[in-house]
This record gives structure tokens, sequence and C-alpha cells, in this order.
């Protein structure tokens, strides 16, 4: 029965391991989709604002104010950033790309693991958008 409790210890700390150390490949996550629209979608969120032409630029200093976020790829010159979120628990990613389009500001905020994540790219994305 112990050896039973040790092989699902050890497949929870595999798995926890692989959330926090699988690559996050700039080719894959930082890009944005044909159509941005503000929606909600079982994993994710997008939102379309006028923001000014400095949008991105405010956006980028609150999102790397925001705890456990990094950028992944991009810059505010380039016009598009996509910054990588994760969870407190398990550390699983969500990637948030940015795209300055003149005066308005395209979000796309998805997870990686899982189907659902709860509310929390739209939570994240709205409380961004407040602080701009």
């Amino acid at each position: 029965m112990i050896w039973v409790l040790w092989i699902v210890l050890a497949a929870v700390l595999a798995f926890g391991a692989w959330v926090r150390l699988a690559p996050s490949d700039p080719g894959r996550w930082h890009r944005m989709p044909a159509t941005v629209e503000d929606r909600d979608f079982k994993a994710g969120a997008m939102r379309v604002v006028e923001a000014g032409p400095e949008g991105l630029a405010r956006l980028d200093r609150i999102a790397r104010g925001w705890p456990r976020t990094r950028v992944l790829a991009g810059s505010v010159s380039e016009g598009m950033v996509t910054y990588v979120t994760r969870s407190a628990l398990w550390g699983f990613p969500d990637y948030t790309t940015v795209r300055q389009v003149v005066d308005r500001l395209e979000i796309y905020a998805r997870l990686r693991f899982g189907r659902g994540d709860t509310g929390v790219n739209r939570k994240r994305v709205e409380a961004w958008l407040a602080d701009l």
C-alpha cells in the first residue's frame, strides 16, 4: 500500500516539474488570431480597446509589474508583446499577447494546459485594463 502512495507522490511531483519546466516556444505563442474581438471563451479572453498611441507602452509597464509575469517575446517598439503569467501554486503558464494597431490595443489571453481557465485570463486582462 505504501508503494502506491510513493507512485502517486512521484506522479504529482513529475507533473509539477513538467508544468513549470516545459519550454515556451515564442514561435507558437507570440502570435495573434486573424480576428480579435471582445469576447470570452473557455480557455481565455480577447479585448479590443481604444488606448491612444502610447497604449502599449502603458500596458507594458502594468503587465511587467504583475506578479509572476515576464515577457516571452516582442517589445513595445515592435508593436506587439507576449507575456507569460504563471499561477501561484502549480506554475501553470498563461499567455497574453498585446498588439498596438494605431490607437487601439488588441489583447489575446489564453491558457496552455487544460481545457478551461476558470476565468483567470479574463480577470487578469480586465485588471490590466482597469489600471490602464
